[in-house]
C-alpha cells in the first residue's frame, strides 16, 4: 500500500544520538542538482529472504520519487537502523526521506531481529545480515519480488541484475554496508557512520593491540555497561514488540541473539579467559567484523566517525581507512563531532541531524551528497579532501580541518620523567621509581557510559590517591598545540606479581588505563571526551606501546597536558588481584608519550 510522505519524525533508538558537524564552508562545487527532486510516496513492504541457514522477513519502506518510473528510472540507495531501532526511527527515515526529495529511489528496513523483521540479531554477520541486505539489492534489480507480489522496475541498471545502489546508516546500520559490500559487488557506493572495525576491541579493548588487522591477541579490559546495555536493548525486543516472529528465538540461552554472539558475551561476564577458549569465542567477534572482510569490499567508502564516542572510537574508522586505501578501494574520512556518547541533545544550528536530514546544509551532509553524486550518478563531482576532522575551537572559521592525507599530524614526542613531569628531552628525564596499586574495586571513573542515553548526568572523572600515576607538562607557550590522530605510549613496568603469573587465563594479566588530560591554568582538569585506553599487558617484562583513542584537540597557551596511568576504570572490568606496580625512569630508559601534532610546538 501507499501512503502520504508526511510523517512525525520518530525518536532516534537509543544505539544512536543525533549529533552533530557544525556547517562549514564546502570547499568544493556542491552537488548537482537532481532532476527528479519532488515529492515521493512511500510502500511499505515485507521481503523474504535468505539469511545464511534461515529464511527471514524483512520489513520495509520503498521511497519513490515523483516522475521515476521504468522509461525515467533512478539510482537507490539503502537504508537501515542503529541497534535497537527500526526503519521507523529518525536515523533511518530522515536520511531516506532527505534523498527521496533529491529523487534517489530508497529503500528503509528493519534490520534482522529488530522493528517487525523477522530472525534473532546475529551482529551485522555477512553471511546472515549481508546476505539479508544482498536480497533487498535484488529487489532493488527487479529480479526479486516483494511478498505481495511487487516488483520495482524503476532503479538505473549498471548491467542485467546489477542495480546502481549506495548505502548509508549508522552504528549497527553502518556496519552491515561493509558487510554487505563484502557479499555482493553490485553495491556501489557505502558511507557508514559511526561503527566499528572489530567487535573484539570495541567490547574488550586492548590498546596494546590496536585494531590494525591482527588477530589472536589477549582480550583486553572488557567494556561492561555499554556492552550490557546493548544486550538488554536486544533481549528486551520480546517486550517491546509483543507478538514477534517465532523466527526470532535465539540460541545458547538468549531470547533475541544467535548462539555464538550468546556465548561472546557469557565469555565476557565470567571474567575467565583460558587461552584456547578465549580465543575461539572471541574470533566470533572479529569474524562478524570488518577486519575480517575487508578485503572482499570494493565499494567506494566514506567514512564517518564521532569524536565523542567511546563505544567505537576514532581509531576503528583510521583501522578500515588504512586497511580499504592499502588494497586500493576508494575511501574518504570525517571526524565529526558527535558520535554514541554523551546522551540525546538537540543538534545545535548547522550540524548534521539525521533525523531532520539537513543535507544540504551541513558539511557532512554536503560530502554525503558529493559521494553519491560521483559514486551513483557518475557526475565527475569532487568528493573532497581525503581527511577532515571537527574542530570546536573554529569559532567563525571553517568548523572542519581538512588534509590531503591520513595521517594529518608529525609525531612529536615528550618523555615520562622520575618527578612526574612530561619533558620534551631526554637528557632532562629526572632518574626516579613511582609506584601505584590497583585494590579489589573500581578506583577511578572515567564515565558512566549510558548516563546521556539515559538523560541522567555523570560525575566528573577522578582516580583515587595511591591507585594511579600522572605526568603534567609545561604549559603551552607561543601560540596553541592541536593534535589530531592517536597518541602513542611506550612503557616498561616493573610488576613482580603479574611477572610471576604463569597462569594460562589471560584474565591473571597485569590491567592498566592510560589517558590524557587537558589541564586548564586555573588548574581545572579535562579528560578529553572521557576517553580511556585500556591495555592487558602480555609480558610485565618486556616494553610494550599502546595505542591510545584517537582526538582532535588545541590546547590553548598556558594549559599543560597530563597523562595518567590508573589501575582500573569503574566502566570496564579490570585486575583480578592486587599488584602493586612500579614505572622507572632514567634518561636513557623511560617511557614515551608520542602526539600527532598539526600545529604548534610541545612544551
Amino acid at each position: 500500500m501507499s501512503r502520504a510522505v508526511s510523517r512525525p519524525v520518530r525518536r532516534l533508538p537509543l544505539a544512536l544520538l543525533a549529533g552533530a558537524a557544525l556547517v562549514a564552508p564546502f570547499a568544493l562545487s556542491p552537488p548537482a542538482p537532481v532532476s527528479a527532486a519532488g515529492p515521493y510516496t512511500v510502500t511499505a513492504l515485507k521481503v523474504t529472504v535468505r539469511a545464511g541457514d534461515r529464511s527471514c522477513t524483512l520489513d520495509t519502506d520503498v521511497y519513490r520519487p515523483s516522475g521515476v518510473d521504468a522509461a525515467h528510472p533512478a539510482p537507490a540507495v539503502l537504508t537501515t537502523n542503529g541497534f535497537g531501532g527500526s526503519k521507523a526511527d529518525g536515523s533511518t527515515d530522515g536520511p531516506a526521506k532527505a534523498l527521496a526529495a533529491r529523487g534517489y529511489v530508497t529503500l528503509a528496513y528493519s534490520g534482522l531481529g529488530f522493528g517487525k523483521s523477522g530472525c534473532p540479531i546475529s551482529l551485522d554477520d555477512p553471511g546472515i545480515d549481508g546476505r539479508a541486505a544482498s536480497g533487498l539489492v535484488d529487489l532493488l534489480a527487479g529480479i526479486r519480488t516483494a511478498d505481495n507480489g511487487t516488483r520495482l522496475d524503476y532503479v538505473s541498471q549498471d548491467g542485467p541484475g546489477d542495480p546502481r545502489v549506495g548505502m548509508i546508516g549508522a552504528s549497527y546500520g553502518g556496519a552491515v554496508q561493509l558487510a554487505t559490500a563484502a557479499v555482493d559487488h553490485r553495491v556501489d557506493a557505502l558511507v557508514p557512520l559511526i561503527t566499528w572495525h572489530d567487535l573484539s576491541y570495541s567490547l574488550a579493548p586492548n590498546a596494546a593491540d590496536p585494531p590494525q588487522g591482527r588477530g589472536g591477541g589477549l582480550p583486553g579490559a572488557y567494556k561492561w555497561q555499554w556492552t550490557n546495555g546493548f544486550f538488554l536493548i536486544g533481549e528486551a525486543q520480546g517486550l517491546l514488540h509483543p507478538g514477534l516472529d517465532p523466527s526470532r528465538t535465539g540460541g545458547a540461552g538468549c531470547l533475541h541473539f544467535v548462539a555464538r554472539a550468546c556465548e561472546t558475551k557469557h565469555l565476557l561476564d565470567s571474567g575467565r579467559y583460558p587461552a584456547e577458549r578465549a580465543r575461539a569465542v572471541l574470533s566470533y567477534a572479529r569474524s562478524v567484523s570488518p577486519v575480517s572482510y575487508l578485503a572482499s569490499v570494493r565499494a567506494p567508502t566514506l567514512l564517518v566517525q564521532g569524536q565523542a564516542d567511546t563505544l567505537f572510537n576514532l581509531n576503528e574508522a583510521a583501522a578500515t581507512y588504512r586497511a580499504l586505501r592499502g588494497r586500493g578501494t576508494p575511501a574518504g574520512m570525517i571526524w565529526q563531532a558527535w558520535g554514541h556518547s554523551g546522551g540525546m541533545r538537540k543538534p545545535a544550528d548547522g550540524e548534521l541531524d539525521l533525523a531532520r536530514g539537513n543535507l544540504d546544509t551541513s558539511y557532512v551532509g554536503r560530502r554525503i551528497l558529493a559521494w553519491f553524486d560521483r559514486y551513483l550518478h557518475h557526475r565527475a563531482a569532487a568528493t573532497g579532501p581525503a581527511f577532515a576532522y571537527y574542530r570546536d575551537w573554529a569559532g567563525d572559521g571553517p568548523a572542519y580541518g581538512t588534509a590531503p592525507a591520513f595521517p594529518a599530524g608529525a609525531g612529536r614526542r615528550l618523555y615520562l620523567s622520575g618527578d612526574g613531569r612530561l619533558v620534551g628531552r631526554r637528557g632532562e628525564v629526572v632518574r626516579g621509581d613511582r609506584e601505584y596499586r590497583n585494590l579489589r574495586m573500581p578506583t577511578s571513573h572515567s564515565e558512566s557510559s549510558l548516563a546521556g542515553l539515559l538523560g541522567v548526568p555523570d560525575v566528573p572523572p577522578y582516580d583515587a590517591r595511591g591507585t594511579f600515576l600522572d605526568w603534567t607538562s609545561k604549559p603551552v607557550s607561543g601560540g596553541p598545540l592541536e593534535v589530531v590522530g592517536a597518541p602513542a605510549l611506550t612503557l616498561r613496568v616493573v610488576a613482580p606479581m603479574a611477572a610471576r603469573q604463569s597462569s594460562p587465563d589471560a584474565a591473571d594479566r597485569l590491567v592498566l588505563f592510560a589517558k590524557l588530560y587537558d589541564v586548564a591554568p586555573d588548574g581545572g582538569t579535562t579528560l578529553l571526551h572521557r576517553l580511556v585506553a585500556p591495555a592487558r599487558v602480555a609480558d610485565v617484562r618486556r616494553t610494550f606501546t599502546m595505542e591510545l583513542p584517537g582526538i582532535v584537540h588545541r590546547f590553548g597557551p598556558g594549559h599543560r597536558l597530563r597523562l595518567v596511568i590508573a589501575a582500573s576504570d569503574d566502566a570496564y572490568t579490570g585486575n583480578r588481584g592486587v599488584m602493586p606496580v612500579t614505572v622507572s625512569a632514567a634518561p636513557k630508559d623511560t617511557g614515551v608519550l608520542e602526539l600527532p601534532v598539526t600545529r604548534g610546538a610541545l612544551p
